[in-house]
């Protein structure tokens, strides 16, 4: 289990000795941010005006204030991210159906190139048969002689 620490604060001039399970660190912190709220919530026109109990109130609906609006980012955030969540998960997919797609293309490409090579050497080879000297056979059939000349 964590340590349970305990820090000397000041709160509005006072001294007070609070503990928690965060760091003293952070307890100064929170002490801090108390005083920023009480300076701030001071300077409001009537507050001397207010009994202590209106005061408290006062720094109460302050401190609700400041949590409701802060939940209400993180809410926001939250959303956001799920937002880009879903956003990155069908970018992934697309990016799977582009792979499978350019290996489909790329299997077509050396199938495509495979033929070529086949139908270039044929086409060859009938050059080369069509250029060679035929002589009539016997038997009607036309042979070629390679070793005439023209």
């Amino acid at each position: 289990m964590a340590k349970k620490n305990t820090a000397d604060v000041l709160i509005n001039g006072k001294v007070y000795t609070i503990s928690g399970y965060e760091s003293t660190a952070y307890l100064q912190k929170v002490a801090t941010y108390l005083n920023e709220m009480e300076e701030k919530v001071a300077v409001t026109e009537g507050y001397a005006r207010l009994t202590a109990d209106e005061k408290q109130l006062l720094k109460n609906m302050n401190l609700a204030d400041v949590y409701f609006k802060a939940d209400a980012a993180r809410e926001s955030l939250e959303k956001e991210k799920e937002q880009k969540d879903r956003e990155l998960y069908s970018l992934k997919h697309d990016l799977i159906d582009a792979k499978m797609e350019k290996e489909n293309l790329m299997e077509r490409i050396h199938e495509l190139e495979t033929q070529l090579e086949k139908a270039q050497k044929q086409t060859s080879r009938q050059g080369v048969e069509n250029r060679q000297p035929r002589t009539a056979h016997p038997a009607g059939r036309n042979v070629s002689h390679p070793e005439q000349k023209l």
